[in-house]
């Protein structure tokens, strides 16, 4: 029987990624978590420490930068000398994508929210929404409701579990963690609301960036999934988008895979200002909106492609220790 330690360094990596993947999948069936809550908290209480909306543009975006450099360096130099006295290491990069990795939650709230749209319980519906996404709820009609969920859907899981996934099995455990850290002040620090349109410039770009070779890897896929159903068309309608820095790419083929339109305004409220409505591109325009059962087609569908990645690198991972077992 092979020992962890014959394992290449890609198969360590899955056979820790799927433990994690297990083991969270068990714990969220019974109860919602989030690891992070502490740091969303000091995020928020950073901003509001140093986050002065009087100073000028310029301002705002180097304080912003200054936020993230006198956060993110110390928590990883620490997380990395504690490294060197960890004597399980095995243990000690799941503790770490256990921190990093998130968005079980996703199909349950999705489930709850088209159950409670079916009933006719709006109100129900905008409730369980509402602390998944950054967007007003209550304006929201039934077509809106499911097309904010789909939206939450697929970016959350492009996100939180994707991304994460992708950098843990590349670049390892410590750069999962802090990419999840940074997503985490991007959500603090959402550019959408008026009162972070500059402050949170740079965690915004540093995340498209770090996204976006995982999203157009899920993008691809997605592609893949259309053979023999306008994948030629797919193709043409998305390329422009691919080398874009931003998940367009990625609502814009799901869109076009479950036939419905995405996109379009959304109204945002910091609660400081002012509801602010804002005028996002819209996706396959000549649709029709999102019905209550598309919510379980994005589902599906979103699933499916993270059990053909799951597939695909178990594949790599046999064929790695089947040549290194052969030479």
């Amino acid at each position: 029987m092979t020992n962890l330690s014959e394992l290449s360094s890609f198969s360590y990596q899955l056979l820790i990624l799927l433990t994690v993947i297990f083991s969270k999948a068990f714990v969220s069936h019974f109860i919602y978590h989030e690891p992070l809550r502490f740091f969303q908290f000091y995020c928020q209480k950073l901003s509001d420490k140093v986050n002065n909306p009087t100073n000028s543009p310029n301002q705002q975006t180097i304080a912003g930068l200054v936020a993230i450099v006198v956060t993110l360096p110390p928590i990883i130099i620490t997380l990395w000398l504690f490294e060197s006295f960890v004597e399980v290491d095995f243990l000690w990069q799941v503790l770490l994508l256990y921190i990093a990795l998130d968005s079980f939650g996703i199909t349950k709230v999705s489930k709850d929210i088209a159950q409670a749209l079916t009933a006719k319980q709006n109100y129900v519906a905008k409730q369980t929404l509402k602390p998944w996404v950054l967007r007003e709820t209550e304006p929201l009609s039934s077509l809106g409701l499911s097309k904010a969920c789909i939206e939450m859907q697929l970016l959350r899981t492009l996100q939180q579990g994707y991304t994460v996934a992708f950098i843990f099995i590349t670049l390892g455990p410590l750069m999962a963690l802090c990419y999840r850290l940074l997503l985490e002040m991007h959500y603090c620090w959402n550019t959408k609301l008026t009162i972070h349109k500059y402050f949170g410039l740079y965690s915004k770009y540093l995340v498209n960036l770090i996204m976006w070779l995982p999203v157009r890897i899920f993008s691809l896929l997605l592609l893949f999934s259309s053979i023999g159903n306008n994948l030629i068309l797919f193709w043409r309608l998305s390329r422009k988008h691919l080398f874009q820095l931003n998940n367009n790419v990625a609502l814009l083929l799901l869109s076009l895979n479950l036939s419905i339109k995405l996109g379009g305004v959304a109204m945002y409220d910091d609660k400081k200002n002012s509801p602010e409505k804002l005028r996002k591109i819209s996706f396959n325009d000549k649709a029709r909106q999102p019905q209550i059962a598309d919510i379980i087609h994005a589902t599906k569908k979103i699933n499916n492609m993270i059990l053909v990645s799951l597939f695909l690198m178990i594949f790599v991972a046999v064929a790695i220790e089947y040549i290194a077992s052969n030479i």
